[in-house]
């Protein structure tokens, strides 16, 4: 920490480990300790500053330029240390290196080329919540949330149809690196070396089918879209974008339908509001609690001043449940307007596999409401534990049909 300003005893301070495991299960006390202390906070346990306010994590997310993503969107400062994989392009690319990579994912993942994976996905969704109604009782995490974004996305992808489910292994190992080094991070590296080589073999333009999203990347560096370095790169952040963001996003939002049975009612008879749901869901859980910038100079924020190459922690989640920004912000409400959250970022880093998420989604969620006619708890649901991720280990339910 630098403290060439000379400004850091006019920042609050707190003992608070954003990353200690009792923050992690339920970080809304966290959350509202950090805003009586003040709009930023600075902790000396993570050696970082951290912004809880709606409209200050949203002004942060969209000044690139003084709050970059080149130095790494975790708490690990590539100022001052080495990172262990390469930069993901282009989540943590600033400009210009970030804009070839963001052009081509998101014409790639353009609303126009993901109509063409409706019908199909929608298939899949019917014929997987009737396999579950089948069974009656269900873990909804692996069963469903998880079962259903390795089986579309992946083919979508052009991927292997082997050992996928190492994907969301190594989609928990990401989350937990976003985070210190400690034992959640310690436990999923475990297969570090082993996870990476594969991913990596995985993304190589021979390993792709012809057709999918992947290979359409390297196509667009043939065109001189992008480099030809950079297109391996650009494929492992589909991972994330299809897989990762939609699993967890599905979980909060059967997971918010179990706690809210009013709610499910509610969207059953009014299923134009799915969508809408979806990102209420988003919002009310904010499964990505947390991402970190780097100040490029000395900045201001909210007042107060944070030296060049300091971490800043902008909790999405606290964002998401700011009482400023939202009425009743700790209601799950899918008849409120939750447009403008901040589950998928903000500006130019905007997580550019939302339309993916959402199409995943509503295609499971459609299925969900035309043949369940309600969820009911078949025992405690228990929380995963992860660095930057908030969702559901296991969430067992009963499903009634229609």
């Amino acid at each position: 920490m630098s403290e060439s300003t000379g400004l850091l005893t006019q920042i609050p301070r707190s003992e608070i480990d954003p990353f200690a495991d009792k923050n992690l299960i339920d970080p809304l006390p966290m959350h509202d300790e950090f805003r009586r202390l003040g709009p930023v906070v600075y902790l000396p346990a993570i050696d970082a500053y951290v912004l809880t306010s709606y409209d200050d994590v949203r002004e942060v997310l969209s000044r690139w330029e003084d709050f970059q993503v080149g130095a790494g969107v975790g708490l690990s400062n590539f100022h001052k240390e080495v990172p262990w994989r390469p930069p993901a392009t282009p989540t943590e690319a600033d400009p210009p290196g970030h804009d070839a990579p963001r052009r081509v994912l998101s014409t790639v993942l353009s609303a126009s080329v993901l109509r063409g994976h409706t019908e199909l996905w929608g298939s899949v969704a019917d014929e997987m919540v009737d396999a579950a109604l089948a069974k009656g009782q269900i873990d909804v995490v692996p069963e469903l949330a998880a079962a259903y974004p390795l089986r579309v996305f992946p083919d979508a992808v052009g991927l292997s149809r082997e050992n996928r489910e190492d994907l969301l292994v190594y989609g928990d190992l990401v989350f937990n690196a976003f985070g210190p080094k400690n034992e959640l991070f310690l436990k999923s590296a475990a297969r570090l070396a082993e996870l990476s080589a594969w991913v990596t073999e995985l993304c190589k333009r021979e390993n792709l089918r012809a057709g999918g999203f992947g290979m359409a990347i390297w196509e667009a560096a043939d065109e001189g879209e992008l480099l030809h370095d950079q297109a391996p790169l650009v494929v492992r952040s589909l991972l994330s974008a299809g897989i990762d963001t939609t699993v967890h996003g599905i979980s909060a939002l059967i997971g918010a339908f179990a706690a809210h049975p009013d709610q499910w009612d509610l969207l059953r008879s009014r299923p134009e509001l799915a969508r809408s749901a979806f990102d209420e869901a988003v919002r009310w859980a904010s499964p990505l609690q947390t991402v970190f910038h780097t100040t490029a100079r000395v900045v201001q924020v909210a007042g107060f001043e944070i030296p060049k190459h300091e971490k800043v922690l902008l909790s999405l989640g606290a964002a998401n449940r700011d009482p400023n920004r939202w009425e009743r912000p700790d209601d799950f409400d899918i008849t409120r307007d939750p447009s403008g959250h901040l589950g998928f970022g903000m500006g130019i880093h905007q997580c550019v596999g939302q339309h993916v998420a959402r199409l995943e989604a509503m295609s499971l969620v459609n299925a969900l409401i035309k043949k369940v006619e309600r969820f009911e708890l078949a025992g405690t649901p228990t929380r995963s534990l992860n660095n930057t991720i908030q969702s559901w280990e296991s969430l067992p339910v009963t499903l009634h049909a229609a």
